[in-house]
C-alpha cells in the first residue's frame, strides 16, 4: 500500500515507524505546509498539503494518513482535502489487541500496546494511543485522541473530537460530550458535557472550550 503521509511532527514520526514495520506499506510523499513549494527527493514527494491530492494523478492505489495530534487540525485538514473515506489507510499496530468484532473507521491510527475490546467502536481519524484500553461497548466519535495509558471502561461514550488525556480513566456507561477534553490523570465518574475541559479525581468541569 501506497501511502501519502500528512503532517511531519512528532506523532508522524511514529506512525512512519509504524507504517515502516507494516508488510507492504510505503511512504510515496510528505506533506505539510511547512513546505512553501513541491518537490521530489530520495524517491518521495514532498509539497504543501493541498499538493498531496497530486498523488491520485501519480498512483492509482495511494491512501492518505492524517498524522497531526490535534483533533481539531486533524479535522480541519481532512475537510479541505475533501476526499472519500475509503481514500484514508487504517494503521494498526501489530503489538495492539483488537477484538474482531470491534469497528475501526478510516484514518484511524491504534497506538503500540493499545487495546480495544469487542463491540467498541471508534470512527473516523481518531488515535487510541500508546497502551491506552477502550473496554467493551463503547461507541467513540471521529476526530477523537485517547492519550497513552488512558482507559475507557465498558459501554462508554465519547463525541466527536474528545480527548482523554494521558494516564486518565472513565468509569462505566458514562458519556463525554463532543470536543470535551479530559486532562491527564482524571477520573471521570460522571457525564461530561461537550466542550468543555474537565480535570482532577473525581474530574470536574472547568471552563468551555468553545465550539469546533
Amino acid at each position: 500500500m501506497k501511502i501519502a503521509l500528512i503532517g511531519i511532527g512528532g506523532h508522524s514520526k511514529v506512525i512512519q515507524e509504524m507504517i515502516s514495520e507494516q508488510a507492504g506499506w510505503e511512504i510515496i510523499g510528505y506533506f505539510d505546509d511547512q513546505y512553501e513549494q513541491e518537490f521530489f527527493k530520495d524517491e518521495c514527494y514532498f509539497g504543501p498539503i493541498q499538493t498531496s491530492l497530486k498523488m491520485h494523478e501519480y498512483f492509482c492505489d495511494v491512501k492518505y494518513l492524517v498524522a497531526i495530534g490535534n483533533n481539531r487540525t486533524r479535522k480541519s485538514i481532512v475537510e479541505k482535502l475533501n476526499l472519500p473515506a475509503d481514500s484514508y489507510a487504517t494503521l494498526v499496530h501489530k503489538s495492539s489487541i483488537i477484538s474482531k468484532r470491534a469497528i475501526i473507521g478510516h484514518g484511524t491510527v491504534v497506538m503500540p500496546g493499545a487495546v480495544v475490546n469487542t463491540d467498541s467502536q471508534i470512527g473516523q481519524h481518531s488515535i487510541i494511543n500508546t497502551n491506552a484500553v477502550i473496554e467493551h461497548d463503547n461507541m467513540l466519535g471521529s476526530y477523537v485522541h485517547i492519550s497513552p495509558n488512558a482507559t475507557l471502561t465498558g459501554n462508554v461514550k465519547a463525541g466527536d473530537g474528545v480527548q482523554v488525556g494521558a494516564g486518565a480513566a472513565v468509569i462505566p456507561s458514562k458519556s463525554i460530550g463532543e470536543w470535551a477534553i479530559i486532562g491527564a490523570g482524571g477520573v471521570v465518574i460522571e457525564d461530561i458535557p461537550s466542550y468543555s475541559l474537565a480535570v482532577g479525581v473525581p474530574a470536574k468541569s472547568l471552563r468551555n472550550t468553545g465550539e469546533v
